[in-house]
């Protein structure tokens, strides 16, 4: 049967309706590989200015900022306000309570994905990268995002922009490409579009998952992330980067069962728990919870880093998925920001922090809020006990997407209890739409309209 429409998601933390874009798994290019060797591992040392680590060491604690999905298409000024948000973090003192008071300001953002929308050209870097941070001091490090990988046509080439602009060549001195113009930033030098960071309080192991929705990622990567989980420092707290968010409580994409699946198997191989998932691909900003291991993990998405579009929530916080345990802790959909983390060896600090509407004050405290969410996670390396293992995916609950040989497979049948935890989940969808409903068309004219419009 035809259909013209793309369904909502119904407000589950895992996505329960397949998306009908007609998207492809896109290999990462031989000649873009040819002379990188794994593990892709990099330390900040490599990044920062002489004595600067030594500065984060000596202090006890490295912060830093994070955002995904920023590239500022059709409408620039929300990508524009967040970095202002961001420079005016580093030198107004306008910080959350968590971080009054901290030994050091942010020395790096980590970009979760989506840099340049639609299709990750090269001709877009200088007007929705390199332009808009041109005056924000710091590094930017990245993973990619879908639309980053997604070839516009037949003639182009996947990952082309990302590879130029975040992969270039390490040298004595820095690369400056066309496209960065008059900017003053120059290109990254990261070693491979998946890869790790290690600094002086956490390890990050960033993936690419790719294109299709809800992400996929090859054998290679997947030997890669078992291997870097399991390597990763045991004394220092471990973060997982990846686009497609393990959970959402959204409507238009929701959470990604391919990569929780991806995650589950990684945890369960290396027997490494991870201090905090961070992700983006969803516009909006969410903070859940789940038991993982018998540790308390939360799984940051941070979706609404300057792409004009906001995607709707189909929770509210505090709801808890019946079918996953995931809990929206805090979340909004209303308004664009970014995060701030600051790691120590025992303690996650850190804030969301919302900007102002085009229309509004900057003196507005609702709407340049670095309080809007404040939080504090255990630092300490978690693993799994002696014969533990822990499922992100109810084995006979979500229809879960095989995540080896790209293939696909009918839903698996349900136990009674499954069946009766998907119907307190459909329960809270309906009474979701219903309140949807009854609002009307009733929020602010700068979120957007999700129907219709490409993510």
């Amino acid at each position: 049967m035809t259909t013209f429409h793309r369904p909502r998601q119904p407000g589950a933390s895992l996505a329960q309706r397949a998306p009908p874009r007609n998207t492809k798994f896109e290999p990462i290019p031989d000649r873009f590989a040819q002379g990188r060797i794994a593990p892709f591992r990099m330390d900040l040392g490599d990044v920062l200015a002489a004595g600067e680590l030594q500065e984060i060491t000596k202090a006890g604690s490295m912060a830093f900022h994070c955002m995904g999905d920023t590239g500022g298409v059709k409408d620039p000024e929300p990508q524009k306000l967040v970095e202002r948000g961001l420079e005016q973090s580093l030198f107004s003192g306008n910080i959350a309570p968590s971080l009054r008071g901290a030994a050091m300001a942010p020395a790096f953002c980590y970009h979760l994905g989506d840099v340049v929308y639609y299709n990750g050209e090269v001709s877009e870097y200088f007007a929705q990268y390199y332009d808009p941070y041109e005056h924000y001091p710091l590094p930017i490090l990245a993973i990619p995002g879908n639309h980053d990988g997604e070839p516009l046509d037949a003639n182009a080439t996947t990952l082309e922009g990302f590879y130029r602009n975040f992969l270039a060549e390490k040298s004595a001195e820095p690369t400056y490409t066309d496209e960065s113009r008059d900017s003053g930033r120059p290109a990254m030098a990261q070693l491979f579009f998946y890869w790790t960071l290690t600094t002086p309080f956490a390890t990050f192991v960033g993936l690419y998952s790719n294109v299709p929705e809800h992400g996929r990622i090859d054998d290679q990567q997947r030997a890669w992330f078992n291997g870097e989980m399991a390597a990763a420092d045991k004394n220092k707290a471990l973060i997982v980067a990846v686009h497609h968010p393990v959970y959402s409580f959204d409507d238009h994409h929701s959470g990604s069962p391919t990569m929780a699946k991806e995650l589950e198997d990684a945890i369960n191989v290396s027997r490494r728990v991870p201090n905090m998932v961070l992700s983006a691909h969803v516009h909006n900003y969410q903070r859940i919870e789940r038991q993982v291991g018998g540790h308390t993990v939360p799984f940051f998405v941070i979706g609404n880093g300057g792409y004009w579009n906001l995607h709707r929530l189909a929770a509210a916080d505090g709801y808890r998925d019946p079918e996953t345990e995931a809990k929206l802790v805090s979340s909004i959909d209303s308004r664009h920001g970014f995060a701030t983390f600051e790691i120590s060896d025992s303690v996650i600090n850190g804030h969301f922090t919302t900007v102002p509407r085009p229309q509004e004050s900057w003196t507005d405290a609702e709407a340049y809020n670095a309080s809007f969410d404040v939080f504090s996670y255990s630092s300490t390396p978690a693993f799994l006990k002696d014969g533990e293992t822990v499922e992100l995916v109810p084995p006979d609950g979500t229809n879960v997407p095989p995540h080896t040989n790209h293939a696909q497979a009918d839903p698996p049948a349900r136990t009674p209890a499954s069946q009766q935890r998907v119907q307190a989940r459909d329960a809270h969808a309906a009474r979701t739409a219903q309140r949807a409903h009854g609002r009307g068309n009733s929020r602010p004219m700068s979120c957007g309209d999700p129907a219709g419009i490409r993510d």
